[in-house]
């Protein structure tokens, strides 16, 4: 690799969270431009009373560390996408991997909104700037984004959008919402340290 270009490259890290079964590792496939590298493994009947399934009966697998994607901007900018796990016991990761984040998508699931509440509360405590993007199923009712933010109790400044993660042009949309919604919460905490 050309060392003159490798230090004027720029990369952008972007986590997606969210609760199980919510479509994260669908949503990093989707738009990765790369094969995503993937930590699934089989759902076994010793996860049956810990994992709640209700609403994704018939997901077989789950990411047990973090997907892994990339999406080439331009020349000299990429995005790269982990996504985060989404049972309890491997939240331990999420530290990890939001070292260094621009932001963050946190997926909701209609059917199971109170899921992805932990993720909400994670990007909150940190600072991280989030969107929250409603995954529409097949057969679920439709919820306008004032709806989603109210029931999760959202800043009024933090973006909720509807999307499909298993459509490409979806998340990219979603993505372009969070990298412009980050940069005016970076532009605002600049602005608010300067005194300006």
């Amino acid at each position: 690799m050309d060392s003159a270009r490798s230090d004027t490259d720029l990369a952008l890290k972007i986590l997606v969270a969210g609760g199980f079964g919510v479509g994260k590792t669908t949503l990093v496939g989707a738009v990765s431009e790369i094969r995503p590298l993937r930590t699934e493994e089989q759902l076994t009947a010793a996860g049956a009373g810990v994992d709640d399934l209700g609403g994704v009966e018939r997901k077989t697998t789950t990411t047990v560390a973090m997907d892994f994607g990339r999406i080439t901007i331009r020349t000299g900018l990429s995005v790269y996408l982990f996504g985060t796990p989404g049972q309890d016991r491997f939240w331990f990761l999420w530290d990890e991997l939001a070292q260094g984040a621009l932001g963050a998508v946190v997926l909701a699931d209609t059917r199971r909104l109170t899921d992805c509440f932990p993720a909400v509360d994670f990007f909150e405590h940190r600072g991280i700037p989030f969107v929250v993007a409603v995954n529409c199923f097949d057969g679920t009712r439709a919820f306008h984004p004032e709806e989603v933010s109210r029931a999760l109790d959202l800043d009024p400044d933090t973006p909720v959008v509807l999307c499909d993660a298993r459509e490409r042009s979806s998340g990219k949309t979603v993505l372009i919402n969070l990298v412009e919604h980050a940069g005016k919460v970076h532009a605002a905490r600049v602005l608010a340290q300067t005194g300006c």
